[in-house]
């Protein structure tokens, strides 16, 4: 149902703690695959991915991704995101009655002031994207890496939940 692609550069750590979420919706066959885009990694990302099952790419960067994606919507995230236990069911269901984007929600632990919020928006996968692979392909021409890919969309909201990844 949905491929997950996950951009990195030396986060095998964060990417560990993104992978461990993931489990059960993959169990659920809610996740088909996730593929690791990789931007240089010094550390033990690769490790991680491979050692985890994913696919690692470390060529043609997002666009590559979303070629070799198998699904036909797309899940992106930070590395170091959690998703929130019941984010499969709203994102379900969003894609089989919607074709717009649409982003999770923040759990209730991580929301954050509109204050922080307003200066945390140069992050645009802080709340993850879900997209079909039609429209990211399309965007990703355009777009030099995942986040640029994600930048002023207009999308819906959902309930799913997601724990965004502590960035300095």
């Amino acid at each position: 149902m949905l491929s997950v692609l996950i951009e990195t550069r030396d986060d095998e750590e964060a990417l560990a703690r993104t992978l461990a979420s993931l489990i059960g919706a993959a169990v659920e066959g809610v996740v088909r695959e996730v593929i690791v885009v990789d931007l240089g990694s010094t550390d033990q990302t690769r490790y991680v991915a491979e050692h985890a099952g994913c696919h690692f790419l470390t060529d043609g960067g997002i666009a590559a991704a979303i070629t070799a994606a198998k699904s036909e919507w797309l899940l992106l995230v930070e590395p170091g995101a959690r998703l929130v236990e019941g984010w499969t069911e709203p994102v379900v269901a969003h894609v089989n009655r919607s074709t717009m984007p649409a982003r999770l929600s923040r759990s209730r632990d991580d929301r954050l002031s509109f204050l922080v919020r307003l200066f945390s928006a140069n992050r645009p996968l802080v709340e993850g994207l879900v997209i079909s692979k039609r429209q990211a392909f399309g965007l990703a021409k355009n777009a030099g890496n995942a986040e640029a890919l994600a930048r002023g969309l207009a999308v819906k909201r959902l309930s799913a939940g997601i724990s965004p990844a502590k960035k300095g």
